[in-house]
Parts: C-alpha cells; sequence; structure tokens
C-alpha cells in the first residue's frame, strides 16, 4: 500500500471514532455539557486528563524543541511534571469539594463579587485562546503534509472536526473521545521510539536507548549521549548536554511553566467531571501514570531525532537529498542555500558561513524557489546557515529520517492530529463556558434557561474557534511552543495565586484578589507583547525571557493581592465559613489563617 492510502486508513479510522463517540456522547443538559454530569469514573477521567494535558506542543513540539536545544528543554518536563503535581494536591481536591462547573465560579463565589467573576473570565479567554491558537497550528502543520495541502486548508478541517465534537457533546463527549485519544498518542509515541531505539542502539527500550551505545560505520560503539556531543561541537555547535539559557531566565520559566500547570483552567475542569475528592485523588494518580509514559519517552526521540537529522543532511549533495527533506521543503517547513557553492548541505552553527558569502547560489535548488522569500530570507539569512528547519516537525519527520514501515509514519500523524485536537476541545470548552455560563448566565441574565445556555456555549465555541484558526493559519511567531508557553506564563500570573490564596487565606478579599489579579496578568501579558512583537531586541529585564515573566507576574500578584486585602475590610463571615468547608469538612476542627 502507499503512504497516501495508510494516511487515510490511520486518519480517517480515528476521525471516524471521535465523531462517533461525540454523536453517541451527545450532551442534553448544561450539567452533562459542562462537567459530564460528574460520573466520569478515575481510571478514564485519567485518560482523558492526560490526552487532555498534551497537547501539541507536549506532543509535536516538546520533542522537537529537546533536539534543538539539548538540556535547556528539560525546563519544560520539571516545568510541567512539577506543575501537575501542585496542581493535584494544592488545587483540585479543595475546587472539587465547591462543586461548581468553573473556575471562575469558584472566584465569583469565593471573592463574593461578579466583577471579580469578570476578570475572571477575561483571564480565562487570554489564556485559553493563547493555548488553542497554537494547537490549531499543529493540526494544520500535520495535515498539511499527511495529505499535501495549505497549512491553512489543514487549519480548517481541524477546526470543523473540533467544533463538532466538542460544540456537540460538550464534556460528556469530550471526555470519552479524548479516551480514544490518548490511546492513539501513547503508540504512536512509543512505538516509533522503540523502532528507532533499536535502529540507533539496539534497545528496544528508548530511554535506555537513550544512554545506551550508539554503533559506528566502523563497528565501534560510542554513547550515543557523547556521539550526539561530537556531532554538535564538530559541527560548531554546543554540546548537546549543556545549557545555553541563562540561570534566572531557566529558573523563571521552569518556576512559569510549574505554576502555570497549576493554574490551567481546562485542566482543573477536568476534575470536576468525578463524583468526589477521593475521585479526584485516584485519577490523579492515573493521569500522572499516563503522562509519564510519553514523557519519559519524549527526550529518548528529541536526541534520536537529532542525532537522524545530523547523519541524514550533513554532507550531503542536494541533488541526493532524501523524499522526505523534499516533502518538507514543499510545504515551507525545511529550507537549503547553498552559502558556499559546493551544492552540498552543511547543517552547522552559524558563524562557519557568517560573511562568507553575501549573495548565496540558489541554482542547484532553482525548483523549490517558491520558498525562499518567506525562508531563506527571514531564516537562512539571519542564522547565516545553510539548513533552516521549523523544529515543530522533528517528531513528525523522525520516522521517515529513520526509514520507518509506512504505517507507523501514517500512525505518528495520527497521534499528533489526536494530541492537537484533545486539547483543543478541552480549551474550547473553557472559552465556551466562560461565556455562557459565567458571563451571560451568571452576570448579564441570570434567567437564563439551561437550553439557551447550550446555545451560548456553541455559539461562542463557533467564535472562538474562528478565531483560533485565523492566528494558526498566520502566526505571529514560531508559533506552536511559544504561545503555549505563554498561556503557561499567563495562568501562572493569574489564576494560580488567586485560588491558593482563597483557598488558604480566610483574610483574602475581593478587592485584593481582583487588584492582585489584573496586576499580575496586566505586567505579563504587557511584557510578552512587548518584547515578542513590537521590539526587535532581547534586551529583557535581568535577563528574563518573555517565557519566563509569568513567575514575576505571580510574585506580583501575591504582593500586590495581599497588601491591597491588608488595607481593605476582611471578608464577610459567609466567606470565611466557606473557607472552612473547602479546605476541611464539618466537624474536623478549624482551619488555619
Amino acid at each position: 500500500m502507499s503512504q497516501d492510502l495508510w494516511n487515510y486508513i490511520f486518519i480517517g479510522g480515528s476521525f471516524a471514532l471521535y465523531i462517533g463517540i461525540a454523536v453517541r456522547s451527545r450532551a442534553a443538559t448544561t450539567k452533562e455539557y459542562y462537567v459530564a454530569s460528574g460520573g466520569v469514573s478515575p481510571f478514564a477521567n485519567g485518560m482523558a486528563t492526560a490526552a487532555d494535558w498534551m497537547s501539541a506542543a507536549t506532543f509535536i513540539s516538546m520533542a522537537g524543541i529537546i533536539a534543538a536545544s539539548g538540556y535547556d528543554a528539560s525546563r519544560f518536563l520539571m516545568g510541567w511534571t512539577g506543575g501537575f503535581v501542585l496542581l493535584t494536591t494544592l488545587i483540585v481536591p479543595y475546587l472539587r469539594k465547591f462543586n461548581k462547573f468553573t473556575v471562575t465560579d469558584f472566584l465569583g463565589d469565593r471573592f463574593y463579587s461578579n466583577f471579580a467573576r469578570a476578570v475572571g473570565v477575561v483571564c480565562a479567554v487570554f489564556i485559553c485562546m493563547t493555548y488553542i491558537m497554537g494547537q490549531m497550528r499543529g493540526v494544520g502543520l500535520v495535515f498539511s503534509r499527511l495529505f499535501d495541502i495549505e497549512i491553512w486548508t489543514g487549519v480548517i478541517i481541524g477546526a470543523g472536526i473540533v467544533f463538532f465534537y466538542a460544540g456537540l457533546g460538550g464534556m460528556k463527549g469530550i471526555t470519552y473521545t479524548q479516551v480514544a485519544q490518548y490511546c492513539v498518542m501513547v503508540f504512536a509515541y512509543t512505538i516509533p521510539a522503540v523502532f528507532i531505539s533499536m535502529a540507533l542502539t539496539g534497545n528496544v527500550i528508548p530511554q535506555f536507548g537513550l544512554i545506551g551505545n550508539f554503533t559506528e560505520a566502523t563497528g565501534d560503539t560510542v554513547p550515543l549521549l557523547t556521539k550526539l556531543n561530537q556531532l554538535n561541537t564538530d559541527l560548531g555547535f554546543p554540546d548537546y548536554t549543556v545549557g545555553k539559557l541563562g540561570t534566572l531566565d531557566m529558573f523563571c520559566i521552569t518556576a512559569a511553566l510549574m505554576c502555570g500547570t497549576a493554574g490551567l483552567p481546562h485542566v482543573i475542569v477536568r476534575f470536576f467531571t468525578v463524583k468526589s475528592v477521593k475521585a479526584v485523588r485516584k485519577s490523579a494518580c492515573w493521569t500522572l501514570l499516563f503522562i509519564a509514559v510519553i514523557y519519559l519517552t519524549a527526550p529518548a526521540i528529541g536526541a534520536f531525532a537529532r542525532t537522524n537529522l545530523i547523519l541524514e543532511v550533513q554532507g550531503t549533495s542536494y541533488a541526493e537529498a532524501p523524499d522526505w527533506f523534499k516533502s518538507w521543503e514543499d510545504r515551507g517547513l525545511i529550507a537549503w542555500v547553498d552559502k558556499n557553492g559546493d551544492g552540498v548541505m552543511q547543517h552547522k552553527a552559524g558563524s562557519v558561513f557568517a560573511g562568507k558569502n553575501e549573495k548565496p547560489n540558489y541554482a542547484l535548488a532553482a525548483e523549490r524557489a517558491a520558498n525562499e522569500p518567506r525562508l531563506t530570507t527571514n531564516k537562512l539569512s539571519e542564522n547565516a546557515n545553510e539548513v533552516y528547519y521549523d523544529r515543530d516537525i522533528l517528531v513528525m519527520a523522525n520516522p521517515e529520517m529513520a526509514k520507518l514501515p509506512m504505517w507507523v509514519i501514517a500512525l505518528v500523524m495520527a497521534g499528533c492530529v489526536a494530541a492537537a485536537l484533545s486539547t483543543a476541545a478541552g480549551l474550547l470548552l473553557v472559552l465556551s463556558t466562560s461565556i455562557s455560563h459565567d458571563l451571560m448566565k451568571k452576570i448579564v441574565n441570570p434567567g437564563m434557561s439551561d437550553s439557551q445556555e447550550v446555545i451560548w456555549a456553541r455559539s461562542a465555541s463557533f467564535g472562538f474557534l474562528a478565531i483560533a484558526a485565523y492566528f494558526g493559519i498566520n502566526p505571529p511567531a514560531e508559533f506552536v511552543a511559544k504561545t503555549v508557553a505563554f498561556a503557561f506564563g499567563l495562568a501562572a500570573s493569574s489564576f494560580f495565586p488567586t485560588i491558593l490564596m482563597g483557598v488558604f487565606s480566610k483574610r483574602m478579599n475581593r478587592e485584593g484578589a481582583i487588584a492582585g489579579m489584573i496586576a499580575g496578568i496586566g505586567l505579563t501579558l504587557g511584557y510578552i507583547i512587548y518584547f515578542q512583537f513590537i521590539v526587535d531586541h532581547q534586551d529583557y529585564w535581568f535577563g528574563i525571557s518573555p517565557e519566563g515573566i509569568g513567575f514575576i507576574g505571580m510574585l506580583v500578584n501575591f504582593s500586590v493581592a495581599t497588601l491591597v486585602s491588608c488595607v481593605t475590610p476582611p471578608p464577610p463571615a459567609s466567606v470565611v465559613e466557606m473557607v472552612e468547608e473547602i479546605r476541611l469538612p464539618r466537624k474536623a476542627g478549624s482551619a488555619t489563617h
């Protein structure tokens, strides 16, 4: 069978499964739409949460970042994993006791203010829209490669599918669709890793392959990471196992990812779907187990991809370039410019070619000239390198580089689509409920019926998805990974400290919470916009990049909220009693300040 036929079988089969589940799980009430009636088992919810968690940034971009950045990419592994522990110990058990539909529901009632609820809605929209735009871009990348279509067409197809099963089934449909998507993702991530690990190191377990031996052409063996360090340094790049980020920036990014994870509304709301607090804790254990399967495989995939890329590209005549290279080149996601006129692809550090050829020779790549204006002038000339690649493609291209069977390549593509669609659906649900439940039902029209609320939710889904699709088609940055990092920073600076203070501080009042959220997310969002979209230099404050500023925003939130609450009236007695009830059951003693 051809590669196209395998692609259609795997992608078409998975889509039919998702749509079938959505039709069967159609939500009829607001409780089904928002929290799947609160009757999901811990095992199923653990699998669904893992799928919701492992977005396109995790599945597509994380291994690509590891391949490109080496040690520095450990910030994602540490931040996201540590953040999930914070989420499951400090946040979700207490919010589940509150027994509401959304995070902003908690903020509105805990801080006895519709204005606090409205600020929460705005924060949720900023966080989830930033996140979902990257997922739409990831869907477009996969479909573009799979079906030889433009990225914008792939984004539209993905958006249509997400709207169908998320808008139709709500949380009930999303939950069971995500269970299926996790199964697709875990096989798509681990099976190719096993194949490649065996090919490069002879180890059937990828994690052992990462620390195993690579067999040279001469028959000699050398540790894979030692080989990768040697390949990098021979080409003028830093050691793969040595960090390049500043210590402060590395710390701030990791902390922002960690605290942002604990404040992500689309992950928090997943734990509202189980029956009890005890079920929340069981579900969290299952989720960590399911996430670990992929997270422990990602470093191996990144190292394998980097090794294969260098071995396949470096020193190869462009006329003999592998088919996968030219296929991705047709999509505008990889490119080559002959800067020294030798007809050979040189993937070397920028300084090797800087200033050697002011007018690169495009003659040998004339048939790929359609990509020249965007890639060669904007990327290759800046980096003074002959080869440019979008790191988001490395997971998808890895099986092709390793010459794996066609069905494995199709399986990987199906996993990439599942990762992007699962998270996009969860985010879309939070966005729609923020408008229908928290804004329209709780603030604008409290007398709204259940059917009207569901109509508003589905209408909001369509509007937000259209905006996300636009930015997925017209990305303003290196999109999938960066936008997700920004979303975590926004969550860290807004929801995480406010929820934490709402649960653990009886003295925190509405004035403090509102001021803290506005100050935290305002600083973070302003910093991101200024350095990412307004200025073209990287003169960051104290060397802290936009990806790490969310941690500073979080500290500002804590500080402003505490200061304002100290100089304003304490919350009412009913709110203090609410905090007592959330923190400890009745007759279990008193909660401390």
